[in-house]
Order: structure tokens, then sequence, then C-alpha cells
């Protein structure tokens, strides 16, 4: 990214009152894009509005793991016509949708009236892009089909003062069947562990406390260039992502590290190892499981056995204290037999998830699941997305209980946003939990004693050593 065009933005914006709105939809990668988009924009003198229709420039940050996406980003686009035509509002689209060129090609014919295209290798670009656009008054489309460098130093603007994500690592090797992604977000890149550091550093000193680090397969983090031969001089004894969890964990300031998504086929034995001795890490692990059967997961190109998922989950669970585990599950992959199905519903029941991301199969255009010809029917799927759903909400349930009478720690986020009395925040686990309390507890890491459970929260009641506070 040049910065000269930001400049020129903000200069032919200058003394202007304009605004902008910005939908994302997808992934916390996406999000993460996003904070740098708002960042890039307001430098370039707009103002953020909840409301589209009074909105100057318009950005839709797209998801193409999921059709509904396209059926919400259609829709919006539909809604925009008029503002278009009234306010003149530029309308931008990015992210990985636009790296589908049949997506591209519909928007140019159903939708002439987008001003700007650009993809998930040239979110950098996009002050130049807005910058022609203004000037020329002419379409611009940005998009890359190799893979994009590894950017630094762009505007960011958090959507939070007390928990951020960190990006580590760009793109995808693993070419799961069902999954668009490496498609659209290219292969594996790591960035340097100096600019990681650098960067939660600055958020320490900023009052940040906790950290997700991200990426599509964070395990893998700096695999790629090592098999390469790719030199990466060594900072601050980073050279893995083992040793990377190590070097975030020694910065003062952060108090929680989180991580997501690690791949279990990655999952050695020296991450179990860092994760157990960090005391910083959340011993809550997201680990996708995707399906519980060994010939749908070959067919789903996982590189993993229902057994060696259950073996790791096991060494996972001897080798780190009090480690609870998270996951994601398709239900109604093509081929997938109800027997098949219900070796899913075996692995949910002996692992015990804390938190469950259940997700229909959806057909991608470009991905070999998509060619495949024993698709499951819609109702079956349903059918069966049920069945997990009824299981998961029994165990959740019943796993929300062995936090009552406990104390917890966790990092008070803000209100509720049912009650503006009460605080809201989230304990290791990652279990919401409400409370009564100061508002000046905000940011803070503070003692609970659950006092309930319910399925989607706890409540609890501040503790203080012996001394409890006597009202709830």
């Amino acid at each position: 990214m040049e910065t000269k065009y930001i400049e020129k933005v903000k200069e032919i914006n200058k003394g202007k009152n304009l605004k902008y709105y910005i939908l994302t939809m997808g992934c916390q990668l996406n999000e993460n894009d996003s904070e740098k988009l708002c960042g890039m924009v307001e430098e370039m003198g707009y103002q953020p509005t909840e409301d589209y229709k009074e909105a100057d420039l318009v950005i839709f940050n797209t998801c193409c793991v999921r059709e509904n996406a396209e059926d919400k980003l259609f829709g919006k686009l539909g809604e925009l016509k008029k503002v278009k035509e009234t306010r003149g509002t530029i309308i931008a689209i990015g992210g990985c949708m636009m790296q589908e060129k049949h997506i591209t090609d519909k928007i140019h014919e159903s939708y002439s009236y987008t001003d700007i295209i650009f993809g998930t290798h040239t979110l950098q670009n996009f002050p130049e892009d807005l910058y022609k656009t203004l000037e020329t008054k002419k379409k611009q489309q940005d998009i890359l089909d190799i893979d994009g460098e590894v950017y630094e130093g762009l505007p960011i603007k958090r959507t939070s003062n007390i928990k951020a994500s960190v990006t580590i690592m760009y793109g995808c090797n693993n070419f799961c069947t069902y999954c668009i992604v490496p498609y659209v977000r290219g292969r594996e890149r790591s960035r340097h562990p100096k600019d990681i550091l650098a960067e939660v550093e600055g958020l320490a000193k900023e009052g940040y406390k906790e950290i997700t680090l991200l990426g599509q397969n964070v395990n893998s983090y700096l695999r790629i260039e090592r098999e390469k031969g790719i030199e990466f001089e060594e900072y601050e004894g980073v050279n893995s992502f083992a040793t990377l969890l190590r070097a975030v964990n020694k910065i003062e300031g952060i108090e929680r590290i989180r991580f997501v998504s690690p791949h279990p086929k990655d999952f050695t034995d020296d991450v179990i190892q860092a994760i157990a001795d960090c005391d910083k890490v959340c011993k809550l692990v997201h680990l996708p499981l995707q399906s519980g059967n060994t010939k749908v997961l070959k067919e789903m190109n996982r590189k993993y056995t229902k057994e060696q998922y259950l073996n790791l989950v096991e060494k996972m669970k001897a080798g780190i204290p009090n480690l609870t585990l998270s996951t994601d599950i398709i239900v109604g992959f093509p081929g997938e037999t109800d027997e098949e199905f219900e070796d899913t519903l075996d692995v949910v029941k002996k692992v015990k998830f804390e938190q469950v991301y259940m997700f229909i199969y959806s057909r991608r255009v470009g991905t070999p699941g998509d060619r495949m010809e024993n698709q499951v029917p819609e109702e079956q799927k349903h059918v069966r997305f049920d069945k997990l759903k009824a299981l998961v909400e029994s165990q959740i349930a019943e796993n929300n209980k062995k936090y009552v009478g406990t104390v917890q720690k966790v990092l008070v986020e803000g209100t509720s946003k049912n009650n503006d009395n009460m605080l809201t925040g989230r304990t290791d686990s990652n279990k919401v939990v409400i409370f009564e309390g100061n508002k000046d507890l905000i940011g803070n890491m503070v003692e609970l004693k659950i006092v309930s459970e319910h399925m989607w929260y706890l409540k609890g009641k501040l503790f203080l050593g012996t001394e409890e506070k006597n009202r709830y």
C-alpha cells in the first residue's frame, strides 16, 4: 500500500462530512481484514455509520464458505440501487467471494452500478482503487489470481479496546474437498515472527488484555517456509507455532491468548506442551472434527481417521490440565449415510465438546465436493442436523452444571446486550458470564462465583477472596 493514495483521497474529501458503512461476512480473518479497511477508510476522511442509506461509501467484505453469504450479498446490492441513484454512493465489494469468477461475472451483469471490486490479495490497494474511482468515475477491478504478498503496517481500527485478533499466516494448503478457501485465499504464507510480536507488544501497550492468533491452519505456522528453505531470521527463538505461543506468552500486559484454527493432523507434541506450559494460553482448544466417520473424512481429504482424532483428544487431555474442546462439524457431506453419520454422534458423545459449531454441507462451485454425484438430499441433511443439535444442546446443558459453585476468572468485556445494568465477560473456556458490577470493571480480569447455569450463558457474582458481595 502506498500511503500517498490515502493522502490523495483525504485531500479530495477535505471539508466534506462523508460517511462509510461496512458489512463483514465470514470468519475472524475477514473481521480482521475489515478492521484494516476501516483503518484505511477513516484515515481517508470517512466516518462510520450504521445506516447504509446515509453512507457515501459502502463496502461489503464477503465470504464464500456458505451459499447463504451469496444470497445476503445480492440482496444487499439490490437494496443499494436506489441509494446509489439518489446519493451517488460508491459501492465496493471485496473479500473471498470476489476471487470467484462466476460471482464477479454476475455482479458485472446484474449489478453494474458497483464501483470497485477487489480480492483477498489486493486489500492493501483499496486506497488506490478508491482514488481512481473518485478521479476517473470509472469502475475498478483489482483481483490477483496468484498468491498475494504479506503486507505490514496497514492502518487498523479495532472493534474492541480489550480483545484483538492478530493474523499470523494467510492461505491454506490442505484442500479439503468441501472447502473453497485455498482457491480464494491462496497458499500458506506466514508473517515474520518479528512483525507478529511487535504487533502484540503494541497492543499490550495500548491496554489490550486478550489476543487471538489467526490463520486457516495456525499450527503449520512457518512450516511451509522451512520446507521451501526460505530463510526466516529466528526472532526471540520463534521457528514454529509452539515457539510463537511461548514468545507471545512472555509479553507483559497480555493476560489471555487464544488461537484459531488448528488442524488435527498437524497438532504436534510440542504444541500440546506449549499450551500446557503457557499460563496465558487458554485451555479451550478449537479442534475441528468435520465428521466422525473415517470413510467420510477420507472423502473430505482431512488426512486423519476417527481413531486418530480420538487418540489425539486423549493425548491432549492427558497433557493439558483442565482442557476443554470446541469443534466444527459438517452434516450431510456427499455420500454420507445414516450409519456414517452415527459415527459423528459417537465422537460427540465420547469427547463431550464445550462448544460445537454445526453446519449443513453447502456446495461450493470449484471444489471437488461440488462435483460429487452422491449429494445428500436437503431434507435428510436437516433431519441429521436436528439430531446432532439435540445431542449437542443436551451435552452443553450437562457441561454447564459443572461450573455452578466454582470460581472463574472472567475478562469483563462490557455491558450485557439484554440488560445495561449487567456486565458480561468470558471464562478461559469461552463461556459467557453475566453479573452485576460497576462499569469501571470493564476491561479487567475479575473472579466470579458461578451461581446458576443456562443454555448459552452462566450467571455469576463477584468473589473477593473469602469475602463475597452480598447482593447479586
